[in-house]
């Protein structure tokens, strides 16, 4: 008989959730991480630290009420990392504490080491101490997660030149910065370190960022950010970075030379596979470090299933907590619904940006007719309660059957809002249920209605014209 039912191979948020859905099954669990590491990248040094650092510069930068006071206003004038990470310290604290008694809780066993397959029902699990055991299982779930690629070309100190896991151990706000990379992840800290007062230049060897996005928001978002004082760099490639006793200087491929005090580099994510030893347990990843897998989450072998970042796209916290608990419920026969195609984005730039569904590119793209519904957070109460008289909500409708073919929101609340739309699009619902709907008042939420008002109205007009 194996040790246990099943044996979960990371504590983040896919692994975490496969081992207690197992366990609410009334499976024996048992999850192996590292003690430093209990809730994975996401709590240490991923999600939740970058989120709990926004918020933190939001606070004290006042950033968000400089509308209402003006633009001198600021709660902290000298802003240390220490005032920036004592707050992430606490959450993260606190998480930890939060995963750890829920795996106590549902009776997980919690082993403190890594591991690695001997065969592909065994691990072996380094403890601390250099102490190796073996563990048996009948199902095994691989969600040992991502770490942040790195050019081998480039020399990372952690201090000068670093990576997104390095961001949270700065010794001071660095007065200027080059930041390789307009994805996700590099567009969150360039507008966090411009908030503080950082200097910004984003460098990125494509035409533009966050091209999964709907392009007026995206400009919305250049906009903010270039009155912050970022300067964007599109289609450079960094040829070099070099250290000097005072800083950095990056050097592009066409020549130029960007002098910044430090250098971060957000060039995508290598899965933590390396060191597993998946061979013997008949497994191979790519050149990324992922493991592929079918539409049950079940790798080439079929009783070892993967979650999480490690097998890629869409590879966010929310997505992997599904994955893991759809695969526990599939290992043990346990019914199981197939993930809804509607997943909501959340990207945590200043200002939040959310969509769910189709943008105005892909829809044209794809010969779709829709009619777009706006609302301006600058004409609703609450936002001029809260400053913020940027944001905007998008409605994307369809002029056949009223649907709604995606929603895009640019803004405060952004991704707490967007689920409003996700679930009248999950539901099948129309943009007449938003127009009926009565909103609370004065709330963000009501730019639903005023959205849902003016793609009517403009429905109504082309109806007009075919009378």
């Amino acid at each position: 008989m194996p040790d246990f039912d099943m044996l979960v191979l990371g504590s983040g948020p896919g692994g975490q959730k496969a081992a207690i859905a197992a366990a609410k099954l009334g499976r024996q669990v048992a999850v192996i991480d590292r003690p430093d590491m209990v809730g994975g990248v996401s709590i240490h040094t991923g999600t939740i630290p970058s989120k709990t650092l926004r918020e933190a510069v939001l606070y004290l930068t006042g950033l968000t009420q400089r509308d209402l006071y003006g633009q001198s206003y600021r709660l902290k004038e000298d802003i240390t990392v220490a005032d920036l990470i004592s707050r992430t310290q606490h959450v993260v604290g606190r998480e930890v504490d939060v995963i750890r008694s829920q795996l106590s809780r549902n009776q997980v066993a919690l082993y403190a080491g890594t591991g690695r397959f001997v065969d592909d029902h065994t691990v072996a699990v380094r403890e601390v101490t250099g102490h190796e055991r073996l563990l048996t299982a009948e199902h095994i779930v691989i969600a040992t997660g991502t770490r942040p690629a790195r050019p081998a070309s480039v020399e990372f100190d952690g201090r000068t030149i670093m990576d997104s896991d390095n961001v949270l151990n700065l010794e001071r706000v660095p007065r200027s910065m080059v930041i390789v990379g307009a994805g996700v992840i590099g567009m969150e800290y360039a507008s966090m370190f411009a908030a503080l007062g950082s200097r910004i230049t984003v460098v990125e060897k494509r035409a533009g960022m966050l091209d999964m996005c709907d392009v007026e928001v995206v400009e919305s978002l250049k906009y903010q950010l270039r009155d912050l004082a970022v300067t964007f760099r599109f289609g450079e490639t960094v040829a070099a970075v070099e250290r000097h006793p005072r800083g950095t200087v990056t050097v592009l491929e066409s020549g130029k030379k960007i002098p910044a005090e430090a250098v971060m580099y957000s060039a995508g994510r290598q899965g933590l596979t390396e060191e597993l030893d998946l061979d013997k347990a008949g497994l191979t990843a790519d050149p990324r470090g992922r493991i592929s897998v079918d539409e049950h989450y079940r790798t080439e072998v079929p009783h070892i299933y993967a979650v999480g970042d490690v097998i890629g796209f869409p590879a966010l916290a929310a997505t992997s907590m599904e994955q893991g608990r759809t695969a526990a419920y599939h290992a043990f026969g346990e019914p199981v619904g197939r993930m809804h195609h509607l997943q909501p984005i959340g990207i945590y730039t200043i200002p939040e940006i959310s969509f769910v569904g189709r943008t105005e590119d892909q829809l044209t793209e794809e010969l779709v007719p829709f009619e777009v519904g706006i609302s301006r957070y600058r004409e609703l109460a609450r936002g001029q309660i809260i400053g913020d008289s940027h944001g905007m909500l998008k409605l994307l409708v369809s002029p056949e059957d009223r649907t709604l073919l995606g929603v895009h929101c640019f803004g405060s609340g952004a991704t707490e809002l967007i689920h409003i739309g996700q679930s009248v699009m999950g539901c099948g619902g129309t943009v007449d249920y938003l127009v009926d709907a009565v909103f609370n008042y004065p709330t963000l939420a009501e730019s639903y209605k005023v959205a849902a008002l003016d793609a009517t109205n403009r429905l109504r007009q082309v109806d007009r014209m075919d009378e």
